[in-house]
């Protein structure tokens, strides 16, 4: 009798891996084609337009013609602004949280649980805080500065949960090591913890680029439409995502623009986060050498 249940449960034991096998597997190509297929529209609308000249000069006839020089430009100084302005705290929070608190206490329960409403809190509203405390507020009007600051409000939440799950994936052998050869504890971050949470933090710091070079709402509201060149931070410039926006639902006639500037989007956020991969490798293959 036993032979017998053991030959009945192991053909229902293949059944079922195949099965997930097969949920996986059909899982992971529609995400592929869905890829595939979004991107292949951009390509087939956009190319056409792409060239030297659309990449830096200016826009004309609202957005019909022309390129998109200054609209890259205030993109690229909104994101700047943003991750300089997201990444030191959120690491700094990140660190006292998975280091100098327990996970179980109630200060770092509340931390986590505010963390966890602002990542739900929609992009809109954080758009009217910023344009209320950052435009109206601080007096600094609709402008770069104005943009970057409430993008780094957004990412903040992404940031320091992934920097934290990544210092806590980090064995304790680790710190327990670093402890017995009397290393302090920012000697044990800095050669050990950090170092080992890398992946985890370049895989945050890519999720908030994505979410900040793709934001349109909260920049609608504080860094502004102005497509001209900025002169400083405290200029209005049109980000790429809004100029994609604009062209697409205010501008008749600019459909072909618009897919153009996605697709020079697109490409902006990949050669972002290779650049911020390749420099997170080289800093760890230097860490390790030196050690």
């Amino acid at each position: 009798m036993p032979e017998a249940t053991a030959h009945s449960i192991a053909p229902l034991g293949i059944t079922r891996d195949r099965l997930a096998t097969f949920v996986i597997w059909s899982a992971a190509l529609l995400v592929t084609g869905l890829f595939l297929w979004l991107i292949s529209d951009i390509l087939l609308g956009g190319i056409t337009r792409l060239s030297w000249a659309f990449l830096t000069e200016p826009p004309f006839d609202a957005g019909r013609s022309g390129g998109i020089g200054p609209i890259i430009v205030s993109t690229g100084l909104i994101l700047l602004v943003a991750i300089a302005a997201s990444v030191p705290p959120a690491l700094g929070t990140a660190i006292l949280l998975a280091e100098f608190s327990r996970r179980e206490s109630l200060f770092g329960r509340s931390v986590r649980l505010s963390l966890d409403v602002l990542a739900g809190v929609p992009s809109i509203v954080f758009g009217l805080f910023g344009n209320a405390f950052f435009c109206i507020y601080l007096g600094l009007g609709f402008s770069i500065l104005s943009g970057g600051l409430t993008l780094a409000c957004m990412v903040l939440p992404i940031l320091i949960r992934t920097a934290e799950e990544g210092l806590r994936s980090a064995p304790d052998d680790y710190r327990l090591a670093a402890a017995a050869l009397g290393l302090s504890r920012s000697a044990a971050l800095m050669h050990l913890l950090l170092p080992t949470a890398m992946p985890a933090l370049i895989a945050g710091l890519m999720l908030g680029i994505g979410r900040a070079m793709a934001e349109t709402a909260a920049l609608i509201f504080t860094s502004g439409y102005v497509d001209r060149m900025p002169d400083s931070l405290w200029d209005s410039g049109r980000a790429l995502s809004v100029h994609i926006y604009d062209l697409t639902m205010n501008v008749a006639g600019g459909d072909a623009n618009a897919r153009a500037a996605a697709l020079v989007l697109v490409v902006l956020l990949l050669l972002v986060n290779g650049a911020a991969m390749t420099l997170a490798d080289r800093w760890r293959n230097a860490r390790i050498v030196t050690a």
